[in-house]
């Protein structure tokens, strides 16, 4: 599988896929409302990123930026394989895949500067403690964490953060967290568990990481989640996510779509089952009535963005 995330113009995201996958939206490409796509890698690295733009009967425009606004460069092709063949090779890393092709640099204009943050040092602590604390959490984009920057210290009469300031916040503090992952080794407590929620949304559990700010939200939103044949749920929310990621372990929320505390006590068996089977330890007493909790946990989500 290709370490990338591709974006497409009516609105999908693909996280990972396979060459011949990204091949068949490079060709689909054309038509209105799905004329481009747009590839990062994983993790995501701040100016780093391809993309390719095709009308029908038109050529193919592909542009690739690395590292910098002055580092951008374009090539236009007249046939979907030399499209395909250069965002492969550009998704997969390979010496001298921009060969053969007439890229020329193009002029984004000067780089703007951004002025540093005027910020009490209380307040720039709090900030940077609170998208750390977000940014461990593994889910956000550096987009979303640059949303929260820019909105965390807003009151009515006051905006102390502008919206470069928040970027250039949220691509230091991401970097960072792209430099400690590299030294990991194997498969995460993080990872486990994503392994052990896919073997139960296959199982007809829906399930879901991450999902909604509280537990009355997730409540009232995760019956919109399941499909036909799902006999049941089990999700954590943000909060969840947070006490996580500062060592408390994660507390997960389950039932089933039924109602009945029959039907939830067996659910609950089953994800206690499939966090086992991927080595997590659960903590729960069997009652139906009591989320399930997963600890110790050495909670280590590796960033896409």
């Amino acid at each position: 599988m290709l370490e990338i995330v591709v974006k497409t113009e009516n609105g999908e995201r693909y996280v990972r896929m396979s060459a011949e996958e990204l091949a068949g939206l490079v060709r689909r490409i054309g038509g209105d409302g799905d004329r481009f796509l747009v590839i990062q890698r994983i993790p995501d690295l701040p100016d780093v990123f391809a993309q390719v733009w095709h009308k029908a009967g038109d050529d193919y425009t592909l542009e690739y930026r690395d590292g910098a606004a002055d580092r951008h460069f374009q090539a236009m092709v007249d046939g979907p394989e030399d499209a395909v063949a250069a965002i492969t090779g550009w998704a997969r890393q390979e010496a001298g895949w921009q060969g053969g092709l007439p890229w020329s640099l193009l002029d984004m204009g000067p780089a703007r500067e951004v002025p540093p943050l005027d910020l009490a040092e209380d307040e720039h602590e709090e900030l940077e403690k609170r998208v750390r604390e977000v940014l461990v959490g593994g889910y956000a984009s550096r987009a979303e964490l640059a949303d929260l920057a820019e909105e965390y210290l807003v009151t009515q009469d006051r905006r102390p953060v502008s919206r470069e300031q928040a970027e250039a916040l949220a691509d230091r503090l991401w970097l960072e967290r792209v430099a400690e992952q590299a030294a990991w080794q194997g498969e995460t407590d993080a990872e486990r568990l994503t392994r052990a929620f896919t073997a139960l949304q296959e199982a007809g559990i829906t399930s879901r990481e991450n999902f909604t700010c509280c537990r009355s939200c997730g409540q009232s939103e995760i019956g919109d989640e399941g499909g036909p044949d799902a006999r049941g749920f089990v999700y954590f929310h943000t909060q969840c996510t947070d006490s996580a990621a500062a060592g408390h372990g994660l507390m997960l929320l389950y039932g089933g779509f039924d109602g009945s505390s029959e039907t939830t006590a067996a659910i609950g068996h089953e994800v206690v089952v499939a966090l086992t089977a991927v080595g997590l330890h659960a903590e729960w007493d069997c009652d139906p009535a009591r989320a399930i909790t997963v600890t110790p946990l050495d909670w280590r989500r590796r960033l896409v963005g």
